[in-house]
């Protein structure tokens, strides 16, 4: 058994119990956080299920929910992707008891997150509305991320990982709908052709947190001053 380093400079937020010391005071230890591979393996599959139910409000009923306006509409996505998170990713979180921790933190970090993508969105519109509500929305659940792990100094590389994957998927996805919707002739196929940009918005969406708590659970590499037994 590998004895437990910590995974960051400063003690995380309690609220979550995330971090390297509460970890520690449950007995975790570096040998239980998931690897690289486990954590992207279980993000894209947890992520592409999630997405595809974040996506069906808007997809699949938007003409029923078209009386909550556009903003009402993606508070509803937000909540369908809030609550089948839990079920689905928890274990990128180490240790036992994961789920609740999973759905206290991922809860309030997509909150933040979705609250900036829209404001983005809805600022600028189009592709320049795209961009900034995918930055914003970056930056909004890195903050809670490290916050809640202890881990400011890898902010960086959790926002590269929460961007650039998301990113890929959304910008893909929105190409696969584009060219699928060309060609759409009944409701079904159009319906189809929405759900495809979730499909591609899960895969990037769940290897970007699948990456992002990999980071921010990862132990230091030893030093001389740890040992192993």
């Amino acid at each position: 058994m590998t004895e437990w380093v910590g995974n960051g400079e400063v003690e995380g937020m309690s609220f979550f119990q995330v971090d390297a010391a509460s970890l520690q005071r449950r007995g975790v230890t570096a040998d239980q956080i998931p690897g690289l591979g486990e954590s992207l393996g279980r993000g894209v599959l947890g992520g592409v299920a999630m997405s595809l139910a974040g996506f069906a409000p808007w997809a699949l009923g938007g003409k029923l929910f078209r009386p909550l306006g556009e903003a009402g509409l993606y508070g509803l996505c937000a909540l369908a992707f809030i609550l089948t998170s839990g079920l689905l990713l928890h274990r990128l979180l180490a240790g036992p008891g994961s789920l609740g921790r999973f759905y206290k933190l991922f809860g309030i970090s997509f909150v933040a997150y979705a609250a900036a993508w829209i404001a983005g969105w809805m600022a600028w519109r189009g592709h320049p509305g795209s961009v900034a509500g995918l930055s914003a929305g970056a930056l909004a659940m890195t903050t809670m991320l490290v916050a809640a792990f202890g881990v400011w100094s890898r902010f960086l590389p959790v926002t590269l990982a929460l961007l650039l994957p998301v990113a890929a998927g959304y910008f893909l996805g929105g190409m696969m709908e584009g060219h699928f919707m060309a060609t759409a002739t009944t409701s079904a196929a159009r319906q189809m052709a929405m759900m495809s940009w979730g499909l591609c918005f899960g895969v990037g969406f769940g290897a970007g947190l699948g990456l992002a708590y990999y980071l921010c659970q990862r132990p230091p590499a030893p030093s001389s001053g740890h040992q192993s037994h």
